[in-house]
């Protein structure tokens, strides 16, 4: 089977395209034919090197897949071979033509979407549902501030909070103040060229996707006893911190095919839609990269997989 991987760190030009061996699904696991993945800014950051904790070589990118499963490990239950399926396996192994993947964090696929589709969603969705409902908050009735509303995450972000109740207000260019308000924001506002605090008021959560909340001024609409959620914070921001009445929280997606499962069954009840901002074929991933690279995406990029 082909994988794409780089063998050293730098640039999208140092992937290449290997030949390897089909592994066996251990006990636990299934085995999936890739057909759609996901491509994220965590690919390229990995892959330059710059990482506060670099993964080890060869690096094979890629925290979004799906496809179809061709093989089932001991112990596993629930999966036959054919089933189609989309997971988050990690952070990495994605960029290949075939990945084992622990079953537990896999669910079927949302009824109507392509392969492609459905591999656009696991990392993204995963980040803002474990920010947003990870501990049991209740949404309904809430302001939730979404920061950078237009990108993957919270693309997704801005749906899930109409869908569980809330109101959203999102930060957004003037270019895709349109666009966020299809997702179903209440507001936009670009906080670049107007400020925010005449718009985005008594705000209950932040959902922080860009990293400079403070910076930025965002942090003091939060009222008294709300709640930061960093998704883009830096290394050193601590997990759990509290300023002024405002508890913060850095969140690390992790797997977890259950809360797939939520999330496709809102995507079958039409309330959770997807936005693919390009699609590339599976061997131009390093162009792929670069477009990530450049930033301005309205969603997500993916590869398909022949």
């Amino acid at each position: 089977m082909k994988i794409i991987r780089a063998h050293e760190f730098g640039g999208p030009d140092r992937l290449v395209i290997d030949e390897v061996d089909q592994q066996e699904p251990g006990p636990g696991q299934i085995r999936l034919r890739v057909q759609g993945i996901g491509v994220n800014p965590v690919d390229w950051k990995l892959l330059s090197g710059k990482a506060p904790v670099l993964p080890p070589l060869p690096l094979v990118p890629g925290g979004d897949v799906a496809g179809i499963v061709d093989a089932v490990g001991d112990g596993v239950e629930g999966w036959s071979e054919g089933d189609p399926v989309f997971a988050h396996p990690g952070l990495m192994g994605g960029y290949a033509e075939s990945i084992l993947v622990d079953a537990a964090a896999c669910a079927v696929s949302p009824k109507g979407l392509r392969a492609r589709e459905a591999a656009s969603l696991p990392l993204v969705a995963l980040t803002a549902w474990q920010g947003l409902l990870a501990d049991g908050r209740d949404l309904s009735g809430l302001h939730v501030l979404v920061h950078n509303a237009a990108g993957g995450v919270g693309t997704v972000a801005v749906q899930i909070v109409k869908a569980k109740g809330g109101r959203v207000s999102g930060t957004a260019s003037t270019a895709n103040a349109a666009y966020v308000r299809s997702l179903g924001a209440d507001d936009v506002v670009d906080f670049r060229s107007e400020p925010v605090e005449g718009r985005a008021q008594d705000v209950d959560i932040l959902l922080d996707l860009v990293g400079n909340s403070q910076e930025s001024g965002l942090w003091s609409l939060v009222k008294p006893g709300g709640s930061v959620i960093r998704i883009a914070g830096g290394p050193k921001a601590p997990d759990v911190e509290e300023v002024d009445g405002v508890r913060a929280y850095k969140v690390r997606v992790r797997p977890n095919g259950g809360q797939l499962r939520e999330i496709a069954v809102l995507v079958e009840q039409g309330a959770l839609k997807v936005e693919i901002a390009a699609t590339y074929p599976f061997p131009q991933a390093a162009d792929a990269l670069r477009a990530s690279m450049a930033g301005h995406i309205r969603g997500k990029i993916v590869l398909a997989v022949d």
